[in-house]
């Protein structure tokens, strides 16, 4: 008939300081000793000090004698000492002459004192000078001293910076230049997803209670003052930016498939008992269903016998295209959701939510064709069996039925139709079982002296009785393809 006032919408659907050995540890072996007296020579001058475990080994500072190391003879002297008391096993009693050597005791107590003073102050690494000037430092009991480290930074973001079409089930990653002191700062995910953030080795990884939203934008937050466990800082806050892909077309129509909004079914490929158990535990949650909607499993679909090629040839699995469209407006249809075939987070909510329940498809899948030809046509198709077949009236040349594929979009038991004539006389004519499919194109009754040609301003006019059968088989989501 005429034309209605509403349009169908759109339906289309991311130093320490170490240095060399230290002079005062027994078992070094002769280190120089700056201005002693029976001391092998400093450092460049005489003598070079023997190797460690050969020769005397060095007093401990402040001592006279001191005990050889390991393996070693005589100790000779620290700096500004005499001979030292003997240690454990050594045969000189304290007290003897060597002991009460003149000016001795004077050098040896500031000798003592600098050091311990030199020693608190260094946190336990202290630097020594020798009698060329030369600066040394040392770790005390032998151990490499720990001191600040350079500065924390950070070397990767998984995901990358910028990166576009990312799988929203997987991971976080932050690798850095060092591990993560236990109290330093965490980074920050925003929006805000539940989850935690645990170290692991270089890295901070945050693994989301369930995936990510898709097509959704996230910033990865690193504060200033996240600190490395040996005591480096990152010199600034950082961030890092990346956006989720699209839930998967694929896991749309093999959802859309077992509820039975298809015209074909879907089964999941056995890959083995272990595989097949992991992914059914996976689609028996919410969480599961999320991730399964970013990684979809193998499976087949098989068509229902009895659907003609110009049906099946549209099918694209893995792609838009105007099956699952409709497929998508019959279940918001049952949802009670709004009819216009968009994939919106609410319509994927809606989707887990009947495939854990088993709410499948009440309506059934029907496909109708308005064959042009002489005489017009229309067919309809109920769950892969022909169920109707009556003569038409298609648009007439000055205002023809367009050809083409489309989902019912509106529907009406009763309805006026106005619009304007060809010659530019109006019109406004009460319809009955009225189903759009395209604008203000539908297929409905509209009495006529006869059909089978065309009479109409753009619509599918039927009989009464056949438009009666139509009508209900033609519910929000059905498929009618225009052609000849």
């Amino acid at each position: 008939m005429g034309q209605l006032g509403q349009e169908g919408g759109d339906l289309q659907q991311k130093q320490q300081q170490t240095t060399g050995p230290d002079p005062t540890v027994a078992g070094n072996g002769d280190a120089p000793a700056a201005g002693n007296g029976n001391a092998p020579a400093a450092a460049g001058n005489g003598n070079a000090p023997a190797a460690a475990g050969n020769g005397n080994a060095p007093a401990a500072a402040g001592n006279g004698n001191a005990p050889a190391a390991a393996g070693n003879g005589q100790a000779p002297a620290a700096a500004g000492n005499g001979h030292a008391p003997a240690g454990p096993g050594d045969n000189r009693p304290p007290g003897s002459d060597e002991d009460r050597a003149p000016g001795r005791h004077h050098g040896r107590l500031i000798a003592i004192t600098t050091a311990i003073a030199v020693v608190l102050a260094g946190g336990g690494a202290y630097l020594a000078t020798r009698g060329g000037g030369q600066p040394a430092s040392a770790p005390s009991s032998g151990q490499a001293a720990v001191g600040p480290s350079g500065p924390l930074r950070v070397m990767s973001f998984s995901p990358a910076s910028g990166a576009q079409q990312v799988d929203g089930s997987q991971p976080i990653r932050v690798t850095f230049s060092a591990p993560l002191a236990s109290g330093s700062p965490r980074p920050t995910l925003t929006p805000h997803v539940a989850g935690s953030w645990q170290p692991s080795g270089n890295q901070m990884v945050f693994t989301p209670s369930q995936p990510l939203s898709p097509s959704t934008q996230y910033r990865v937050t690193l504060p200033a003052g996240m600190r490395s466990a040996a005591g480096g800082q990152l010199a600034g806050s950082a961030t890092t930016v990346f956006t989720t892909e699209p839930y998967s077309q694929m896991r749309l129509a093999e959802l859309l498939g077992q509820l039975g909004y298809l015209p074909m079914t879907w089964q999941q490929l056995e890959l083995g008992t272990r595989a097949a158990s992991a992914e059914e535990q996976s689609a028996s949650t919410l969480s599961g269903q999320e991730a399964l909607a970013y990684d979809p499993p193998a499976g087949v679909f098989t068509w229902q016998q009895g659907y003609p090629a110009s049906l099946v040839g549209q099918w694209q699995p893995g792609a838009p295209n105007v099956i699952l469209t409709g497929a998508v407006m019959a279940f918001q249809s049952q949802h009670n959701m709004n009819i216009d075939g968009s994939l919106t987070p609410g319509l994927w909510n809606a989707l887990f939510q009947a495939d854990l329940t088993g709410a499948s498809n009440a309506n059934g899948y029907t496909y109708a064709v308005a064959n042009k030809g002489s005489p017009e046509t229309l067919t309809i198709w109920h769950n892969g069996q022909q169920v109707l077949q009556s003569l038409a009236n298609t648009g007439i040349a000055a205002a023809p039925t367009v050809d083409g594929t489309f989902p019912v979009y509106e529907r009406f038991l009763n309805t006026i139709m106005s619009g304007t004539n060809p010659d530019g006389s109006t019109y406004s004519d009460p319809v009955q079982f009225v189903s759009y499919f395209n604008g203000g194109d539908a297929v409905h009754y509209f009495a006529r002296g006869s059909y089978g040609f065309p009479q109409s301003l753009g619509c599918v006019e039927l009989p009464y009785s056949d438009a009666e059968q139509a009508y209900p088989l033609l519910t929000y989501g059905s498929l009618v393809t225009v052609q000849g």
